[in-house]
């Protein structure tokens, strides 16, 4: 399973979506929710230590691991990826770059207010297109 969260200034959510194997149930636990939130003080600080807008992995469990971006405008993506592989972290950064393009053309939509939830059909549907195309050797169908 991978999650993807895009959160915006004072840690306010703006976007989820789930990526899942077809065998799995579309469910997040609550564990697994609080270890994406904690992973935001872990971004907040490596965020000063790194220019770069991937961060890589910035938390991980026993069965998951977290990766960050962060936009110029400090909107924080993360995606959560349980049973990672080897090509996990080039994958995430892929499908970080992407769906900051796609992110850009929604902020700079004149409809769209700044710092307010995503509800954009087309939206979900690019990202869900993007996690599917990029992470298709992790989901089989």
């Amino acid at each position: 399973m991978l999650v993807f969260v895009i959160v915006g200034k004072s840690d306010i959510p703006l976007y989820q979506a789930m990526f899942i194997k077809s065998n799995e149930t579309e469910d997040v636990s609550r564990s697994d929710q609080f270890l994406i939130h904690a992973a935001l003080d872990c971004v907040d600080e490596q965020v000063w230590q790194n220019s770069a807008p991937f961060l890589r992995m910035v938390d991980f469990s026993e069965k998951a691991q977290i990766f960050a971006y962060v936009t110029p405008g400090h909107t924080r993506f993360m995606l959560y990826v349980e049973e990672p592989t080897a090509q996990t972290e080039s994958l995430a950064e892929s499908f970080f770059k992407q769906v900051h393009e796609t992110y850009m053309k929604v902020i700079l939509n004149p409809f769209y207010e700044a710092n307010t939830p995503i509800t954009m059909s087309a939206f979900d549907e690019k990202i869900k297109n993007i996690g599917m195309k990029t992470f298709s050797s992790y989901l089989p169908r």
